[in-house]
Order: structure tokens, then C-alpha cells, then sequence
């Protein structure tokens, strides 16, 4: 029986809620995730998959951000699966994407020190012989340690480097959600090229970043329903606390936001998925993810009142991942500059 979209990402969205409801985390969820063939979804049908585009496996990783589960899936796949298929041949997908269905991860260096998706990037690939020898530093790379292959994006395109192979040097660095994360050096580490030219470096953050914001469409998502549940069912001076004004009004505005993100999202992903020109589209998204965000947690945060600060209780992880996704994108600041910028050039 053949699918339409719309029905192959309410498949997905469907399996993917079914996982999480099983109060499954870290490890344990990831081998549920591959279990059920949720991360070879991207793959060419020889290799098992069923060639789903980003805008389809956006549908999972919003499922993902909808529960702010601590996961390496925004990393493998948007980072990772994703790129690979987009810019690798049939040799590298054969022998990097064989291992999805086990649980492999990937990652991508997306930052450098003060320079987040840099254009051009300031790492170096020197060719010799079938290898390249990489140089530079990149930080805010999510699980490197874990990672099959880091991609690299670098002067001569986008280099596959393995974090444990000679000149990588991985050093754990903070992140608000707890997410593994790690500052690495390239000292003339050999890797691959996975393909060459500043264009393969673009498409990988285009990917990226539509990734990223199907991570955080969810977040918000997620976060404004948990909060809507609180503020029905927690009573003062005898009536819920939704039924107040100010409170009505509060998160009345977090969902515009809401709303407005997931359209953003979508359109951006949807112009990924189909080979359009769609940098206004992410340019945008990305700073409202930079910007409005992490202010709507904010809201949430104190609609939930003194609950909304105990790690026992959830919310605090949909804060910590906005947080960590707003910094990965640059900062408010960084992302108003490039609309402005696009804007201005109009």
C-alpha cells in the first residue's frame, strides 16, 4: 500500500509517540528507536530505508523534541544520516550507514570559537594521497565521543573524521541540558572527503539547521502543552489558574509563538526537502529560535511558578535544550545581523 506524505510522517509521528510513552531514556530509548527502523527512515531502499526526506524525518525529530528526550537523534540524523545521504556516494553510504540499524551515531562540528556555522570555515583539509589531514578547532560538537564519524565542514568541503584516530583531541565542554558535549582539536587528523566545495559545506547546515528546527518546533510544542495541563488543573483561590486573565493571556502569546515556529519550521524543512532556495526561510526560523524560544520558556517557566525550577519535574529539560539550541544557532544577535543582512540586500 503506498502512502502520501502527510500519511508517511503521521506513521512516523505515531511509532515515534508510541516509544516515548514507554518511559524509555537515554541508551534504552535509542535501541528502541532502532528496534523499530526509526533511524534508517533517510536511507536508499538498498541499504533497508526508504528514502524519506528531511521534512519526513523532521516528523521524528519533532516527536523528539516534543519530550525533550535526551537523545543523540538531532546529531545522527540531521547532523549525520541526513548530510551523508545528501552528499556522500553509494560507497560511503554502503559502508557508514550500515551500522544504523544498531544504533551507530554521527555528529557534525557546526561551530567554531565565536563562529557558529562559519562561512568560509577557518579549518583546513590538505589532500594526500586518498586521505586529508585536518587542522583547526571547533567546539559545541554534541556526543564526539560517541560519535561512528564527526563531519567536518573545512576549507576544501566536508571531511569524515573519526574521533578516535590520531590528531583528534575531544575535551568535554558544558552544556545547559547535560547533553554530552565536546570542544575538538584537528591536528593533522586524516579523514575523508565526503564531498568537496563550498557548496557541500552549505548544504550541510541548510540540513542542519532544518534539523534543529524541527528539534525545537517540538520543544515549544511539548513545553506550552505541559504547561496548559498545569494551568487547568492547579487550583487558586478556588478556580484553575487558567481561568485567570493574565494567566489566559500569558499563554495565549506562547502559543502564537508556537504556532508561528512551526510554520516557520516546516516551510524552511519543506524547502530543504525539495532542493529549494530556502536560506530566508532558515534564516528566520533560526532566529526565532534564537529569540523568541527561550523567552516563551521563560513565560513557562513562571506560569508554572516554584514547580517549574524542580528537576524532578520536566520542564526544566525543555528550558535547558532551548537553551543549548539558541546557542548552537548563533545567538538572537548573530541570526537578526544575517535577516538583516538578507533584508537589506533586497
Amino acid at each position: 500500500m503506498d502512502f502520501t506524505r502527510d500519511e508517511t510522517q503521521e506513521a512516523i509521528t505515531q511509532v515515534a509517540r508510541g516509544l516515548l510513552d514507554r518511559d524509555l531514556e537515554g541508551d534504552a530509548l535509542w535501541r528502541a528507536f532502532a528496534e523499530a527502523d526509526l533511524l534508517t527512515l533517510a536511507l536508499p531502499e538498498r541499504l533497508g530505508g526508504e528514502g524519506l526526506s528531511v521534512t519526513d524525518v523532521g516528523a521524528l525529530l519533532t516527536e523528539v523534541g516534543r519530550r525533550a528526550a535526551v537523545v543523540p537523534a538531532l546529531a545522527t540524523l540531521g547532523f549525520g544520516v541526513l548530510p551523508l545521504v545528501a552528499l556522500g556516494d553509494d560507497r560511503q553510504q554502503d559502508e557508514l550507514l550500515s551500522g544504523l540499524a544498531d544504533g551507530r551515531t554521527f555528529t557534525a562540528a557546526l561551530a567554531e570559537p565565536g563562529r557558529p556555522f562559519p562561512t568560509p570555515p577557518s579549518v583546513t583539509a590538505v589532500a594526500e594521497g586518498n586521505d586529508y589531514l585536518v587542522t583547526g578547532r571547533v567546539v559545541a560538537v554534541p556526543y564526539a565521543d560517541g560519535a561512528h564519524r564527526i563531519l567536518v565542514p573545512a576549507d576544501a568541503g566536508v571531511v569524515l573524521v573519526q574521533p578516535g584516530s590520531d590528531g583528534v583531541s575531544l575535551t568535554a565542554t558544558p552544556s545547559s541540558s547535560g547533553s554530552p558535549e565536546f570542544a575538538v582539536t584537528f591536528d593533522g587528523a586524516r579523514g575523508e572527503l565526503l564531498a568537496g566545495g563550498p557548496e557541500a559545506v552549505q548544504q550541510l547546515y541548510r540540513i542542519a539547521l532544518a534539523s534543529i528546527g524541527a528539534v525545537a518546533d517540538g520543544l515549544l510544542s511539548g513545553a506550552t502543552l505541559l504547561a496548559g495541563e498545569h494551568l487547568a488543573t492547579r487550583h487558586q483561590f478556588g478556580k484553575p489558574l487558567a481561568t485567570f486573565q493574565a494567566v489566559a493571556q500569558q499563554i495565549a502569546d506562547v502559543y502564537v509563538t508556537s504556532r508561528t515556529l512551526h510554520v516557520s519550521a516546516l516551510s524552511a524543512s519543506w524547502r530543504v526537502s525539495q532542493g529549494l532556495d530556502a536560506q530566508d526561510d532558515l534564516d528566520v526560523m533560526a532566529y526565532w529560535i534564537a529569540a523568541e524560544v527561550p523567552a516563551a520558556m521563560q513565560v513557562l517557566h513562571h506560569l508554572h511558578g516554584g514547580i517549574g525550577v524542580d528537576v524532578t519535574y520536566p520542564l526544566h529539560r525543555y528550558y535547558s535544550t532551548a537553551k543549548d539550541l539558541a546557542r548552537l544557532v548563533g545567538g538572537a544577535s548573530y541570526r537578526l545581523d544575517l535577516v538583516g543582512a538578507r533584508c537589506s540586500s533586497i
